[in-house]
């Protein structure tokens, strides 16, 4: 499993999205991506109580923590690689967190459009 090219949606180097908790696909703090990454976590979001409740309500319940994976449950403030096709369908929904263009692979531009991304961009803090 090669990871793809680390570049994000704005043409520039990929950012580290997370490292506590650490994020990603390779669970490396970035939202790195692959062919095997059927899933796409390439958008680096930042959690709100809102989405988590969305998300928990649609079947994928991020704020409880599953030990025996080593994930300690998400809480608002936190940023993770999220699926790029639950981002578009909570924007849809009325309810998409806050993204890091810096720290959002490139790929994630075959399911969410720019401008959709940019709607909820907000500026990377250094990591």
């Amino acid at each position: 499993m090669e990871p793809e090219e680390a570049i994000n949606v704005i043409d520039g180097p990929l950012k580290q999205c997370s490292a506590d908790p650490i994020t990603g696909f390779f669970r490396d703090g970035h939202c790195n991506t692959c062919a095997a990454d059927n899933g796409s976590h390439t958008v680096c979001a930042v959690m709100t109580a809102e989405f988590l409740a969305y998300s928990k309500y649609v079947g994928n319940d991020l704020s409880t923590p599953v030990p025996q994976f080593r994930f300690p449950g998400l809480k608002p403030g936190d940023s993770w690689c999220l699926c790029a096709s639950r981002f578009l369908q909570a924007h849809d929904e009325g309810c998409a967190p806050n993204v890091h263009l810096e720290a959002t692979h490139k790929r994630a531009l075959d399911v969410v459009p720019l401008r959709v991304l940019e709607q909820y961009a907000i500026k990377a803090t250094e990591s």
